[in-house]
């Protein structure tokens, strides 16, 4: 028997005897049925050709030539303990299977059996592996989950809805193109579409476009040969060439030049790679997810960037939400940035306070994640730092954990709010202090208790 290729998906039962005539009869019977079955007169090479999730049931005759029915259900439930294995006997090998059946055997008949038994044992193997295949996909959507809340933190409506497309495009081979504000994360997105996909094992190759020189970008992703021009001394294989098999992350595609866009669109429409100054087609099996933080529709009316290229790759898009569209995720990932930080640095925790909290949240986060992660990592250590915001005329407050009895954490708490409040446009101390809710006077000697200062405008507006 052949072990070229594996048992089709679509076979219900495979039957293994040794006999012409029973495995003829018990073929009929199967068929009548209406089930597809792939009829074998030997057990060689059969576990081989059994992937792990394969949907049917195995009927085979315990007494055979070369592997018998017991070795053949040894090497089965090796592959997976799960698989229904149906054993025939003779009358002589009850004894045989009640041991077959301690072993894991699913069931045993004992001849002559009547063909409705035959059927009815199948047909039950087959409702018991349905139930199992689905409970394993229920199992690894439940882990894809996990895995995905865990890499994307967030509980917002757009967090949610980017998991639940990432989890849709992951197990496809479609191409990816995400769109992302510097800092949202966009190789996040892309390493787990690799991991949640059937690349998992495979390279997975990032690479930054925009970091490349010009001189060596073809090089760096196409490879050459030596002789391609002054300098290559030898072949080289590029990056496209390294992903195969796997999944190529390029980053910043909006920076590459209008000449090597035409061999990536090449590249993504033929699937075969060509070495500078060599002859050979190299064929790829390899996913391309491209991440751009601009518009590449208006690069390309501008003439930057081919349309060609654009709607290829725009057939499968993934937009992340900068952070500022978050909401309260902004809260959640700091904390979790900032307990990560402290476990790395064997340090206690800080928990938020509410002024704390607030601020996170006025914050516009024009860094996203990146920016925030820095922060929580300098709020973990103890370490003062100020938020960077280019609306702001001045620097936003200090953001440290608090510490010290309640009259010091409420003082310190109420620096906050007014350092914050100050980082907002205001021409004078009027609109500032009606903004706060106090007096001009009241807020005077607060800015001088706190160590503020206030220039804008004209103190008698």
């Amino acid at each position: 028997m052949s072990t070229d290729a594996a048992i089709d998906s679509l076979v219900q039962v495979v039957l293994i005897d040794d006999d012409p005539h029973l495995r003829q009869a018990l073929s009929q019977t199967l068929d009548l049925a209406g089930l597809k079955i792939l009829s074998l007169a030997e057990a060689a090479g059969l576990a081989e050709r059994i992937e792990r999730d394969w949907p049917g049931v195995i009927v085979s005759d315990i007494r055979m030539p070369g592997i018998d029915g017991l070795q053949l259900l040894q090497q089965l439930h090796a592959l997976d303990n799960e698989l229904p294995v149906l054993l025939i006997t003779g009358h002589g090998d009850v004894p045989l299977a009640v041991q077959a059946m301690r072993a894991g055997a699913y069931d045993f008949l004992e001849k002559p059996f009547a063909s409705d038994a035959l059927l009815d044992s199948v047909r039950r193997g087959l409702a018991l592996r349905r139930l199992v295949l689905d409970n394993r996909s229920l199992r690894l959507a439940l882990s894809d989950r996990t895995e995905l809340s865990t890499r994307l933190v967030g509980q917002s409506a757009p967090m949610s809805r980017l998991r639940e497309q990432i989890g849709a495009l992951a197990a496809t081979r479609a191409d990816v193109l995400i769109l992302g504000e510097t800092g949202a994360g966009k190789e996040v997105v892309a390493r787990a579409l690799h991991d949640l996909s059937n690349r998992r094992n495979g390279p997975f190759v990032a690479i930054n476009a925009g970091a490349l020189a010009e001189s060596v970008v073809e090089s760096e992703l196409f490879g050459h040969e030596p002789g391609a021009f002054t300098g290559a001394q030898k072949r080289r294989i590029g990056k496209f060439e390294f992903a195969n098999g796997g999944t190529l992350f390029l980053d910043e595609i909006e920076s590459m030049s209008l000449d090597v866009q035409v061999k990536l669109l090449r590249l993504l429409q033929e699937r075969v790679v060509e070495r500078l100054g060599g002859n050979q087609l190299i064929p790829l099996d390899i996913r391309i997810i491209a991440a751009t933080k601009e518009d590449l529709r208006q690069a390309a009316d501008q003439g930057r960037f081919r349309a060609d290229l654009y709607y290829r790759l725009n057939v499968a898009s993934l937009r992340i939400p900068p952070l500022r569209e978050r909401g309260e995720d902004a809260l959640m990932l700091f904390q979790h940035y900032a307990d990560a930080a402290s476990e790395r640095h064997g340090l206690a925790p800080h928990q938020l306070l509410p002024g704390q909290r607030a601020l996170l949240l006025r914050h516009t986060w024009p860094g996203n994640v990146r920016e925030l992660q820095n922060a929580a990592e300098r709020f973990a250590l103890g370490l003062e730092m100020a938020l960077d915001n280019p609306e702001a005329s001045t620097a936003q407050p200090a953001l440290a954990p608090l510490h010290g009895n309640l009259s010091e954490q409420v003082e310190s708490f109420e620096r906050s709010l007014i350092a914050a409040e100050m980082a907002r446009p205001h021409n004078s101390m009027r609109s500032l202090a009606e903004a706060l809710g106090t007096p001009r006077k009241t807020l005077h000697d607060k800015l001088r208790k706190h160590g503020l200062n206030f220039a804008a405008g004209d103190d008698n507006d």
